[in-house]
């Protein structure tokens, strides 16, 4: 460990004593859990419900849009979401702090769930993306790193932290599309994306009333912008803004091609990122080590989420085709199924937890956890094939399916939260937590394009190739899974 590491950790443990409050955690976990729970609430209740309101006929309710596209833009808005994590990272690392960029994004996604909830469709649609998803990306870059802010790198609690920060998510992914999804199927689908607004509503008011509590750390700027440069940013940001605008009025950004121009801006923003990070000359050569170490783990996460969001996508669609929902005589509304993943994560996220606390140093490496994951994501890939043509697929068998879903993402998603956090330089923190969300959105974005290959009446092949590319990457992983660990410098 670098000097500067060492008192890094010395200054992180004098201004944070242990902390074992709760469950053994740090006091403060728990308000950013709550708030947490509640901007899922929001976010997974709209968006259980966002592809059948795109492809579902006018007379459903919905706006009639072809179900490819419509697939294809529930991708391109799941990647944008991600994608603009780096702004809400650089916005904080730069300009206000965590703590601040976290509030005001509340606001925003409040805000766009109002705007699918009361104005008319298309228009209603586009503000309310746009409002949620830079809202979201700025609420989820600074809650997941104000977490990491709780813990020093070497303390073994962080991966349970996570863990357990990770079910206050599910608990909001779990109920959100319960009430949206009965409120839609019984009132409308307006009604549906107004619960979500209110969801987000209470999350917003709780956080309003706890977050005087954090520690003066969450308002710190790691890296401050020059006064100078302000200007410059802002005329930067104008000329971004325009030239979107242009663009969508010229059709070059039309609703078929927006998954692959997320793919596309994704891809160079990635390139950009580590190049910049990189290029910093306040990086001592154990923080860069551990940089380059993110790389291939970057990619394996990317991977894992091209699959694990096809729910919001292949899988929506087979919930609603191909799944029989029939409970006791009653029809559960397909939103629905998209709860079955959070049950298990809150089921099994203690366990995990528990888990690697017991474990310890003795626990897996990040890279074994990640190519495991993959595995078990191929896995659940190829249990899809043995229904495959069945005229009505039994609801136990998806959930079997989203079982193995779940293992796999506790194996990746918390502890790729709390890696991004250990493997980040001192100046790029926030914007590290970010990077881990560049691969989210990568994969997010890819799940719309794989979507567009899916065909319910031939899935054999889908299925059969997607899962085995699954399990190869997750093979490959495991291969070079001492060279990464070397990279990372002594972190787990």
């Amino acid at each position: 460990m670098s000097s500067k590491d060492s008192q890094s950790s010395t200054i992180a443990a004098e201004q944070k004593p242990l902390d074992t409050s709760f469950f053994g955690q740090p006091k403060m976990l728990l308000n950013l859990f709550s708030v947490e729970l509640w901007e899922r609430f929001s976010f997974y209740g709209m968006q259980g419900i966002l592809a059948y309101y795109m492809y579902y006929t006018v007379t459903q309710g919905g706006l009639g849009i072809d179900e490819g596209t419509a697939l294809g833009i529930v991708g391109a808005y799941g990647g944008g979401v991600y994608l603009s994590t780096i702004l809400g990272a650089w916005v904080a690392d730069r300009l206000m702090g965590s703590e601040r960029v976290l509030f005001y994004s509340a606001i925003l996604i409040m805000a766009g769930h109002l705007s699918l909830a009361f104005l008319p469709g298309a228009i209603g649609l586009t503000v309310g993306l746009i409002l949620i998803g830079v809202g979201s990306g700025g609420l989820k870059a600074n809650a997941t790193s104000l977490v990491g802010s709780l813990y020093a790198k070497d303390d073994n609690r962080r991966d349970a932290g996570f863990s357990i920060f990770y079910m206050g998510i599910n608990i909001g992914g779990l109920i959100g599309p319960l009430a949206t999804g009965w409120l839609q199927v019984t009132y409308g689908f307006h009604i549906g994306f107004a619960a979500a607004a209110v969801g987000m509503a209470l999350g917003l008011t709780q956080y309003s009333l706890t977050r005087k509590n954090l520690p003066a750390t969450a308002q710190h700027v790691a890296n401050p912008l020059p006064k100078a440069d302000y200007l410059k940013v802002g005329l930067l940001a104008a000329a971004a803004v325009a030239v979107i605008v242009a663009a969508v009025a010229l059709k070059l950004i039309t609703a078929e091609n927006l998954k692959w121009i997320i793919v596309a801006v994704v891809i160079l923003a990635t390139i950009a990122y580590f190049a910049v990070i990189l290029a910093n000359k306040s990086l001592s050569t154990v923080e860069r080590s551990r940089v380059y170490s993110f790389m291939p783990l970057f990619l394996a996460s990317a991977v894992f989420w091209s699959l694990f969001q096809q729910q919001f996508t292949v899988v929506a669609l087979y919930a609603d085709k191909r799944l029989d929902r029939v409970v006791f005589g009653w029809e559960m509304p397909p939103s629905w199924v998209s709860s079955i993943n959070p049950i298990f994560i809150i089921i099994l996220a203690g366990v995990f937890a528990a888990l690697w606390t017991k474990w310890g140093d003795r626990q897996p490496g990040t890279p074994v956890k990640f190519a495991v994951a993959l595995m078990v994501m191929g896995l659940a890939y190829l249990t899809f094939i043995p229904f495959a043509g069945m005229v009505s697929v039994p609801l136990m068998a998806m959930v079997l399916i989203l079982l193995l879903f779940t293992v796999a993402e506790l194996l990746l998603s918390p502890v790729g939260l709390s890696l991004a956090t250990k493997l980040a330089p001192a100046a790029f923190q926030t914007q590290m937590v970010a990077l881990f969300f560049l691969s989210v959105s990568l994969g997010t974005a890819m799940s719309g394009v794989l979507a567009g290959w899916y065909n319910p009446a031939n899935e054999t092949p889908y299925f059969l190739v997607v899962g085995l590319v699954s399990i190869a990457f997750g093979v490959l992983l495991l291969l070079v899974q001492k060279p990464i660990k070397k990279l990372m410098a002594g972190i787990m």
